[in-house]
C-alpha cells in the first residue's frame, strides 16, 4: 500500500524526512519497503504483517507516527449540516445473520450532483494506488483509505420500492452481477446485502452493476458496516475476486469505526456534491463490543525484555499509543484498556511488545544466555524411544494427521453416544477431510491399509505412535498418547520358514514381546465386545487392574466402510498406562545353575473359558517351581463339537537348589491338572 506523506501530515505534524520517518517506522515494526517520489509527494510503501492491518488507515498509521514523535493526532472533526427529514423515512436494516454481519449502518444523502472529485482528492487516491471515478465514489474511497473503514455507496433510485437493506446468506446457485461486469452465480455460505427483493451487493467484497453511482444519480444510500474476516476470506477466494474492501475485513475492522466513517463520508459528500444530509444514522448493531482490559505487570515487562524500566515509563509508552491505563486493585499491576482499533492485542505479552517497539529495540541491552543446561531425554522420552525401537523390528512406522473426517466415526461404527463422538470441530478446517481432531488411531490406521491394497501392496504391518485427543469436562480437550498397531496378510515367504497369517495371535505375540522388552511383567487378555471389532475376536488388555488397550479383529462391516477385503488385527493402548506398569530391564540376568525340565500338557477345555485365565490358574498351581507357560497348539472344531476347544502347554520347571527329578515335577503336574478340571471344568487329552 502507497502512503502519501503530504496527505499523512494532515494528521500529525512530525519534522522528519520522509527517510528518516519510514526507518523509525520501520524499527517500531512496521515495515517500509521503499520510497517513491510521485510528482513531489513522498510516497511510503507499507509493508504489513497480517496483525497489522489497523495500519491500512490514515488515521492509525498517523497515531503510530504520533507514538513515535510524541505529537498529537489531529482527528477530522465531523460537522453535518442535516435535514429535516428523518433516516427511518428512507431506509429500514435488518441483519439476518448477525454472526456475519456484526453491524450496519447506513446513511442517505439527496440532491447530490454527480462530478469530478477535486485534484487534492484525486492526488491523495492516485499515490495510494486507487484510480478516481466520481465524486460520490471517491470520497468512499477516500474515507476508507482515511479510516480502515470500507465504504459502499448505492443509487438509492435502483433500489426496490420498500427500501429496505436486508443482508443475509445468498440462496444456492443465486446470480449477480458485480461491478466489474461479472455474472457470478453464489453459494449459500456467502453474505450477501440485498433491498428486500434481489442482491445489490457481495457483503464486503464488491456492490453490484444493478445498483450502481452512475451521473444520473441523485439520492446516495451510504453503507458502513462490519464483516466476519473468515467468510469474507472464503467468498473472496470461492470467487476470485479480492477488492481493497475485502482486503481489509479479511485483516480486521474497527466494529466502532463505522458510524465515525459514514459521517466522515457524509460530511464530504456534501462538501464536494452539493448533497443534503437526512437526519440520522440508521445502526443495526446486534452485539455491541466492548473493548479489551489486560492486565500488565511492570516487573513482567523487565523480565522479559531484560529491562529496568519504571512503571512511570511503561504507562507513559501505553498512553502515547492512546490506551488508557490504571492501576488495579492488586500491587504491581496495571489495567490497561485497548482501542477496538487494535485487535491484535490479546494478551499481557502483546502490550509488552508494544512497550518494546515504543522504547527501541536498539535500546534493549544484549545479555548471553545464563543458566544453560545440556539437554536429555526425560524417562518418559526414552520410554517412547523404546517402544519405537521394539515396533520398528517387526513393522513399519507410521504418522497419520491430528485431523481426520468426520465420517470416519461412522465408518469404524462408534455409537452416538459413545464420549469419541464429541471430538474439538475445527474452526476453519483445510478441508472436510481434516474437521475433527481424531479421538483414536483406528481411523488413520485403517486408511493406511485401505491405500495400501488400492496399490496392490498386500502385506502390511504398520505401527503409530500418536497423540489423541479426549473430550472432557474441560473447553479443551485431554491429550492422550496412544499406540497403535495394525496388521493384514501374511509374513514374507523364504526358503526356511512358510508364511504366517498375520492374525489376532501373531498380534497378540507383537504385543507379548512389546511388553517383555518394557519390563510388563502383569498383563492380560480378556475377552472383550468393542463397537468396529469382530465379536468373539477382540480382548481387552490388562496390566495389574488397568485396562490399557484393546486388540481384535476389525469387525467386517468396518472392512467393507473401508473398501478392505482382507482381515486386518489392529491394537490401541494408552502409552501413559504403559509406563506405570513397565519396569527397567536389568542389563544382565542370573542363570540359574541348575537345568530346567519341560513338559507338555494338553487339555480339553470349554470354548468360554478364556486362554489368559488358563494360563494364571496354571500358573498359581505351578508354583514356584513352575517358571514359564506357553501356548504352542489350538485346535477347535471336528470331532469335538462346537462347545469344546483343545488347548497344548508348554511348561518349563526350574529349581534353584538342585536338579528336579520326576518325583517332584510329577506332583506339581497333578495339582495343575487338578486345578484346571475343579476350576474351569478341563479334562485331560
Amino acid at each position: 500500500m502507497g502512503v502519501s506523506t503530504n496527505w499523512l501530515k494532515k494528521y500529525v505534524d512530525y519534522k522528519w524526512s520522509a527517510e528518516e520517518l519510514a526507518e523509525a517506522l520501520t524499527m517500531a515494526g512496521i515495515a517500509i519497503e521503499g520510497i517513491d517520489d510521485v510528482d513531489g509527494d513522498k510516497v511510503l510503501d507499507l509493508d504489513l504483517t497480517p496483525n497489522r492491518g489497523d495500519c491500512l488507515g490514515m488515521i492509525n498509521l498517523a497515531r503510530e507516527v504520533a507514538a513515535l514523535t510524541g505529537a498529537q493526532v489531529n482527528i477530522p472533526e465531523i460537522k453535518i449540516e442535516e435535514s429535516p427529514e428523518h433516516i427511518s423515512s428512507y431506509v429500514d436494516v435488518e441483519i439476518d445473520d448477525p454472526d456475519l454481519c456484526r453491524r450496519y449502518a447506513a446513511r442517505v444523502v439527496k440532491n447530490v450532483k454527480i462530478g469530478p472529485s477535486p485534484a487534492w482528492m484525486q492526488d491523495a487516491l492516485m499515490h495510494s494506488g486507487i484510480r478516481p471515478i466520481n465524486n460520490v465514489v471517491d470520497v468512499t474511497n477516500y474515507v476508507m483509505l482515511e479510516t480502515n473503514q470500507p465504504l459502499h455507496a448505492f443509487d438509492y433510485r435502483l433500489l426496490a420500492e420498500d427500501k429496505r437493506i436486508v443482508v443475509r446468506r445468498a440462496n444456492s446457485g443465486e446470480k449477480f452481477t458485480t461491478l466489474d461486469g461479472v455474472e457470478r452465480i453464489l453459494e449459500d455460505s456467502m453474505l450477501v446485502i440485498t433491498d428486500g427483493k434481489k442482491p445489490v451487493a457481495l457483503a464486503g467484497i464488491m456492490g453490484g452493476q444493478n445498483t450502481e453511482i452512475n451521473d444520473n444519480t441523485t439520492t446516495v444510500l451510504l453503507e458502513s458496516a462490519n464483516f466476519d474476516p473468515v467468510n469474507t476470506r472464503r467468498t473472496s477466494h470461492k470467487l476470485a475476486l479480492r477488492s481493497d474492501s475485502s482486503m481489509r475485513f479479511e485483516k480486521g475492522v474497527d466494529i466502532n469505526g463505522a458510524v465515525f466513517a459514514i459521517n466522515r463520508a457524509a460530511q464530504l459528500i456534501q462538501e464536494l456534491a452539493g448533497g443534503q444530509v437526512v437526519a440520522g444514522v440508521c445502526d443495526v448493531y446486534p452485539k455491541p463490543f466492548s473493548p479489551l482490559t489486560i492486565k500488565l505487570r511492570p516487573q513482567r515487562v523487565n523480565e522479559l525484555l531484560g529491562t529496568d524500566l519504571t512503571t512511570e515509563q511503561v504507562i507513559a509508552y501505553l498512553q502515547r499509543l492512546s490506551f488508557t491505563v490504571k492501576q488495579s486493585k492488586s500491587k504491581g499491576v496495571l489495567e490497561v484498556v485497548v482501542p477496538t482499533y487494535r485487535p491484535d492485542l490479546q494478551i499481557e505479552e502483546d502490550l509488552i511488545e508494544e512497550v518494546a517497539r515504543l522504547h527501541g529495540y536498539n535500546l534493549i541491552p544484549s545479555q548471553m544466555p545464563s543458566g544453560a543446561s545440556s539437554g536429555g531425554l526425560t524417562p518418559y522420552q526414552k520410554f517412547q524411544q523404546r517402544i519405537r525401537n521394539t515396533m520398528a523390528s517387526s513393522m513399519r512406522e507410521v504418522i497419520n494427521y491430528s485431523f481426520i473426517n468426520k465420517k470416519l466415526l461412522d465408518y469404524i461404527m462408534l455409537p452416538d453416544d459413545d464420549q469419541r463422538r464429541k471430538a474439538l470441530a475445527i474452526a476453519n478446517p483445510l478441508s472436510e477431510e481434516q474437521g475433527i481432531m481424531r479421538t483414536l488411531l483406528m481411523p488413520g490406521l485403517l486408511m493406511n491399509i485401505s491405500r495400501n491394497l488400492a496399490r496392490r501392496n498386500e502385506n502390511l504391518a504398520f505401527f503409530e505412535l500418536g497423540s489423541v485427543f479426549i473430550p472432557g469436562q474441560d473447553k479443551l480437550p485431554s491429550e492422550v498418547l496412544k499406540l497403535g498397531a495394525v496388521v493384514s496378510g501374511r509374513t514374507s515367504t523364504n526358503w526356511k520358514t512358510a508364511p504366517l497369517e498375520l492374525d489376532f495371535y501373531y498380534q497378540k505375540g507383537l504385543v507379548e514381546d512389546l511388553f517383555q522388552q518394557l519390563g510388563i511383567k502383569d498383563s492380560q487378555f480378556e475377552a472383550f465386545v468393542a463397537p468396529g471389532f469382530h465379536p468373539g475376536r477382540t480382548a481387552i488388555i490388562r496390566c495389574g487392574t488397568d485396562e490399557v488397550g484393546i486388540i481384535g479383529e476389525v469387525h467386517p462391516q468396518v472392512l467393507e466402510n473401508f473398501e478392505i477385503k482382507t482381515p486386518v488385527v489392529l491394537t490401541e493402548m494408552e502409552v501413559e498406562k504403559l509406563y506405570k506398569h513397565a519396569v527397567p530391564r536389568s542389563m544382565t540376568e542370573t542363570i540359574g545353575r541348575f537345568p530346567s525340565v519341560e513338559r507338555d500338557l494338553a487339555v480339553l477345555l470349554p470354548v468360554e473359558v478364556a486362554a489368559a485365565k488358563t494360563v494364571a490358574t496354571i500358573r498359581r498351581a505351578g508354583a514356584p517351581l513352575l517358571r514359564e507357560v506357553s501356548i504352542f497348539d489350538l485346535f477347535t472344531g471336528g470331532q469335538l463339537g462346537k462347545d469344546v476347544k483343545s488347548m497344548a502347554f508348554r511348561l518349563v520347571f526350574q529349581s534353584d537348589e538342585g536338579t528336579l527329578t520326576d518325583e517332584e515335577v510329577n506332583p506339581v503336574i497333578e495339582r495343575i491338572i487338578k486345578q484346571l478340571q475343579e476350576n474351569l471344568g478341563a479334562k485331560l487329552r
